[in-house]
């Protein structure tokens, strides 16, 4: 996955702009600028001139993720190489977010309701499941405990 995602501007830039290979380019940006924290909580839907059109589960996570636009509008660019996306627009459509099941057990063990969105971006950062399971874990117990 990652020589795909470094070979998206040689790839944008090979082909000229093309609204199918754009598209295609600016959704599999924004999963990996998402990165695993995310992808159970907001999902690239189309692209719409410039605007990356993102499903989200509810008001909270549009909220939340309202906040980080510009750091992911810019993570995003940075990914393509070139400034595609002028915004990012956040739209409530559960229905478009699907959590797998396996992934449901694991963040109702770990999470219990609603987590910061910086612990999410942190923990997407962390690469073995192992370790990023636990790192949750921990920060979710200081969060409960104040600390």
């Amino acid at each position: 996955m990652d020589e795909l995602i470094k070979s998206l501007p040689r790839v944008l830039q090979a082909v000229g702009y093309s609204t199918e290979v754009a598209e295609a380019a600016a959704m599999a940006a924004w999963k990996h600028a998402a990165g695993e924290g995310l992808r159970n909580h907001a999902v690239a839907i189309k692209l719409e001139e410039n605007t990356l059109v993102v499903a989200v589960r509810d008001a909270i996570w549009q909220k939340q993720l309202a906040t980080m636009k510009g750091q992911l509008l810019f993570r995003v660019n940075s990914i393509l190489g070139q400034p595609l996306l002028h915004t990012i627009e956040l739209r409530i459509d559960p229905k478009a977010v699907v959590i797998a099941p396996a992934e449901k057990l694991e963040s109702a063990e770990i999470l219990d309701n609603e987590v910061p969105m910086e612990l999410w971006s942190a923990a997407s950062a962390i690469r073995d499941k192992e370790l990023r399971h636990k790192f949750l874990k921990a920060a979710v117990g200081a969060l409960k405990r104040g600390t």
